[in-house]
């Protein structure tokens, strides 16, 4: 599922810009797509190892810490 482009434009907005173009908006959303998507996939290796079948909020940020190096192995 594709993020939405005005959602992306906004986040580019908000960080400053004036004017976004669609080309600009549609990379930065394929980029954010790709790391959620190895964050989730972390997410759900770690349920599983817990005996989950639910990913929790705790999954994604240990998750994200994993994937950033903030954080070895657990």
């Amino acid at each position: 599922m594709p993020l939405p482009i005005a959602s992306v434009e906004k986040i580019i907005r908000k960080a400053g810009a004036h004017r976004v173009s669609k080309g600009a908006a549609k990379e930065l959303a394929s980029y954010l797509e790709g790391v959620a998507t190895e964050i989730a996939k972390e997410a759900i290796t770690l349920s599983e190892h817990a005996g989950r079948k639910t990913v929790k909020a705790e999954d994604i940020k240990l998750s994200r810490m994993r994937l950033s190096g903030q954080l070895s192995d657990i």
